[in-house]
């Protein structure tokens, strides 16, 4: 069921982003984590080599991170595979 779900958001997403987005262009993810370096490491090295900005702030009680990634893409194919990969990372969560 979940993995159904989620090939459906997919699905939906790409046709959002080949209808308001021209491509190669610059697409912006935010995930909140829970703080801990090991997941946040993670999270940076999926976008490591890509010239990605990436800017990371914690919350009042610092027991969550949220971070910003900025990266230029090529095509929604490209965002989503970065969304499937982020995924995998224990307590993330894709805003």
């Amino acid at each position: 069921m979940e993995k159904e779900k989620s090939e459906e958001f997919y699905a939906r997403l790409k046709e959002q982003l080949l209808e308001n987005t021209s491509w190669p262009s610059n697409y912006l993810y935010k995930f909140i984590v829970p703080t801990d370096e090991q997941r946040i490491k993670q999270i940076n090295d999926i976008f490591n080599n890509t010239g990605a900005v990436i800017e990371s702030k914690k919350s009042k009680k610092g027991t969550y991170t949220s971070i910003s990634i900025t990266v230029n893409l090529n095509g929604p194919d490209e965002v989503i595979a970065k969304y499937k990969e982020v995924s995998k990372v224990e307590g993330v969560i894709s805003l």
